[in-house]
């Protein structure tokens, strides 16, 4: 049963409509190699041990789907989007985190991370998404996976996600050393670092 993250089918401040899907990344579009791909959830697990996923069976966990809107930092917005995939909260039930966890850095193709608070990541909007609109992401997109939290910019959930570190504690993530919000709230406007309260993130 999806869920629905919208505001009366508002925009967040700043924001436009678009109508297209724009492709946005950094660096290059990795190759999928399914024979060495894994989905990995280690750090401060409850166990102490950590969680591994071949392609085949991540693609075999629960499948959802989440109807949501989808916000950009670079200021477009796009309403309604239908996700399919893993939701954030199952890979938590199956590889649960310590009790003192209070964030996760979701790490991606080439060494690329985002940082974000566990009730961010916990969100019932929050999916590893494999679809969009039932049919699989392209390569451009994401594929095999991609990380899509709702409530936050876009950066926040990368393209071609491979894993999921607990942590008792904050620390930046790729785009977050490099000027921009370490909490990242579409509808708070959280977009560059000079525009942080104490609190929202680690001394750079």
């Amino acid at each position: 049963m999806g869920q629905v993250e919208r505001r009366g089918g508002e925009l967040p401040p700043g924001q436009r409509l678009q109508r297209g899907w724009p492709v946005t990344h950094y660096g290059p579009v990795p190759r999928f190699k399914s024979d060495r791909w894994e989905f990995r959830v280690f750090g401060a697990t409850a166990d102490g041990d950590k969680t591994c996923w071949n392609h085949e069976e991540f693609s075999s966990l629960p499948y959802d789907t989440v109807v949501a809107d989808f916000h950009c930092v670079t200021k477009f917005s796009m309403l309604g989007m239908e996700w399919g995939g893993v939701s954030a909260g199952t890979v938590v039930k199956l590889a649960p985190p310590a009790d003192d966890v209070t964030h996760v850095m979701v790490w991606a193709e080439y060494g690329f991370s985002s940082n974000l608070r566990i009730e961010d990541f916990l969100d019932d909007t929050s999916i590893f998404a494999t679809h969009k609109g039932g049919e699989p992401l392209t390569a451009e997109h994401g594929f095999p996976v991609r990380l899509v939290v709702p409530r936050l910019y876009a950066w926040k959930g990368p393209k071609w996600v491979r894993g999921v570190e607990y942590m008792t504690a904050d620390r930046r993530g790729f785009w977050e050393e490099r000027g921009y919000h370490n909490v990242g709230d579409a509808w708070a406007e959280q977009r560059y670092t000079y525009q942080e309260a104490p609190g929202d993130g680690p001394e750079l």
